[in-house]
């Protein structure tokens, strides 16, 4: 088995692999996107938009599984691609990715980070979000995923960059990821805004 793990979503973070019964982790030598793919294809979670070294995510535990791995990206599993049986690696050159099917977001344009435009990062790009079913419970959802405390007040913008995202939340979820979305559909973002929102909290 296979997971990501010390990342914002279950599509991004250190990649840890399972070998009898321990977790372990996978050495950042000669770590690439053709590796990366394989580990977001066989998680479900896409194609792989950005490679880390070095820990990013945090230093893993327990052994070292895998070492100079050379994926062609085609593989099924990442067990499936060749790499090195013996390592020189320690857990500071743990290997990590983030996904296409990962979701971050972002207030831009305000005067700090609970603040601004909302904006999503998600399949390689970073979107505006469409106003069309943004209420209260999205705006409290983004806010507390952000530690920016609640939401004080709405505000509209207009849509300048290439995608649109649409959050529906029933319920105060951990994200907005775990509401119903939907991405570049144009009718129900038709004649929308892009939203923004200012959070009572403040950021870095």
């Amino acid at each position: 088995t296979l997971r990501l793990a010390g990342g914002r979503s279950r599509c991004e973070g250190r990649v840890e692999m399972e070998q009898e019964g321990a977790w372990g982790t996978v050495c950042d030598d000669a770590w690439d996107l053709a590796d990366a793919d394989v580990v977001c294809r066989q998680l479900r979670c896409g194609r792989a938009v950005r490679v880390h070294g070095g820990a990013a995510f945090g230093r893993g535990s327990g052994p070292i599984l895998r070492d100079e791995v050379g994926c062609e990206g085609h593989e099924e599993r990442l067990w499936d691609c060749p790499a090195a049986p013996e390592h020189d690696c320690s857990h500071k050159e743990d290997a990590g990715v983030v996904c296409s099917e990962h979701q971050e977001w972002r207030l831009s344009g305000g005067r700090d980070g609970c603040a601004g435009r909302v904006e999503v990062f998600f399949r390689g790009t970073w979107s505006t979000v469409c106003d069309s079913t943004w209420y209260k419970l999205e705006a409290s959802v983004l806010c507390r995923t952000l530690g920016c405390g609640e939401p004080l007040r709405q505000l509209s913008f207009g849509h300048t960059l290439p995608g649109k995202m649409l959050y529906q939340c029933e319920s105060q979820q951990p994200s907005l990821a775990h509401c119903r979305w939907t991405y570049n559909k144009s009718a129900p973002c038709h004649q929308s805004r892009a939203v923004g929102v200012v959070c009572n909290g403040t950021g870095s």
